[in-house]
């Protein structure tokens, strides 16, 4: 038995099922590379879906890690520290907002922001004690906490973990017609990604979005944009919505500002949305600890230069050609995507989604399939151009092979 093998038997015996990683065993990375327990390197074109934007151990994150490390990590929000004032302020400057309020993980931010839509609800619009409603999109993944699943419409996430949290309405993804339908007096928030990551890398009809923030407006209702895998970077832009030129109630961050270092996230937003909480209301021990501040800031003073949207942009530009050409040749049914992040539909004459993801594999690149048939393609920013398009020369490898 290999280290590969004998690790993976390990891990299947002793923890629970609810991945289905590829059988590679990763112990080293850097930038846009890993490498395995066998010294066999992968070209990371996944990027820990959308953590891993500024690459594996980017030194600035690593430096600004292990400096925080060495004074102090976790106070809880118990007692201030002297990162936190510095991080809500440059977040919220990142994002025109004026509050932030720190979580941990994705699921925690959208959590938090179904509470804090709630709670505006009633506190300010005046919708009636426990009617409040948030409308959100079919084939959306806001994460896998009881009250996130419980308007999912995937049956993997959802199936057997009832009884569900209600105060949710569910409407086709890019159907405007259908989301003003329904909106009501009580609907207190549209909660939506402005791509659909997870779905497989799915774009919005053009005007979309504009046409969400404008009933938004008309409506008296939040929009919360789930920018937890489109925001940062990955679509040539801060954020996806600026795509449109849309600018939502409420932003949902995480994913890469962590860094890859560790898990951050938070919601963004006015002083007329976060600040209807009161102490004691809502929290986390570990939401805005020193350490996650320190790598916060740093994320936000990479993005700052506008160096890393651009190489998005134009990297981007790259691989939709590729793919394009790819898209001509038979071998896939769709390709979709923005920046440097795309899905692509293999048609099922080719083999499944994972079938081609382990193929990928063994010519040394690594991806993630989702829903069967669609291959993510989000490889770190910070990849070389060339090694970009070795790894699309390898895709379509194992295509037309």
């Amino acid at each position: 038995m290999t280290t590969t093998e004998a690790l993976i038997a390990a891990a299947d015996a002793h923890s629970a099922p609810t991945y289905h990683p590829l059988p590679v065993v990763i112990a080293r990375a850097d930038g846009a590379w890993m490498t395995d327990v066998e010294g066999r390197r992968y070209l990371d074109f996944l990027a820990g879906y959308s953590a891993l934007n500024f690459g594996h151990g980017h030194p600035r994150l690593v430096a600004a890690a292990k400096a925080q490390l060495e004074r102090v990590t976790l106070t809880s929000r118990a007692f201030h520290h002297d990162r936190f004032a510095a991080f809500c302020t440059e977040l919220a400057e990142l994002c025109g907002m004026e509050m932030v309020l720190p979580m941990n993980t994705g699921s925690e931010a959208v959590e938090t922001a179904v509470k804090t839509a709630r709670k505006w609800g009633y506190r300010v619009k005046g919708v009636p004690a426990e009617m409040a409603k948030v409308v959100v999109a079919g084939g959306n993944f806001h994460g896998r906490t009881t009250t996130v699943i419980s308007f999912s419409t995937d049956p993997a996430a959802r199936a057997d973990f009832g009884p569900y949290t209600p105060g949710f309405e569910i409407v086709p993804y890019g159907d405007l017609t259908a989301m003003r339908a329904a909106v009501t007096e009580n609907t207190v928030a549209v909660l939506l990604e402005p791509i659909q990551g997870e779905s497989g890398v799915v774009v919005p009809p053009q005007g979309y979005l504009a046409g969400v923030r404008e009933l938004t407006r008309e409506r008296g209702v939040l929009f919360v944009a789930d920018e937890i895998q489109s925001g940062l970077g990955r679509t040539g832009r801060t954020f996806a919505c600026e795509h449109e030129g849309v600018v939502p109630d409420v932003y949902l961050l995480g994913k890469a500002l962590g860094g890859g270092v560790l898990p951050v996230s938070a919601v963004v937003a006015g002083a007329d949305v976060l600040g209807v909480f009161r102490p004691g209301e809502h929290g986390s021990t570990f939401g805005g600890n020193p350490l996650a501040c320190a790598v916060g800031l740093e994320v936000i003073a990479m993005l700052r230069t506008g160096e890393f949207q651009e190489r998005a942009a134009e990297l981007g530009d790259l691989l939709h050609r590729r793919l394009a050409e790819i898209a001509g040749s038979g071998r896939v049914t769709a390709v979709r995507g923005r920046g440097l992040w795309a899905g692509v539909d293999v048609d099922p004459g080719v083999g499944s989604g994972r079938v081609v993801s382990e193929r990928l594999m063994e010519r040394g690149v690594l991806v993630k399939d989702t829903h069967g048939a669609t291959v993510r393609i989000a490889p770190p920013l910070v990849v070389e151009e060339e090694d970009l398009e070795w790894g699309i020369e390898q895709l379509w490898g194992v295509l037309s092979a």
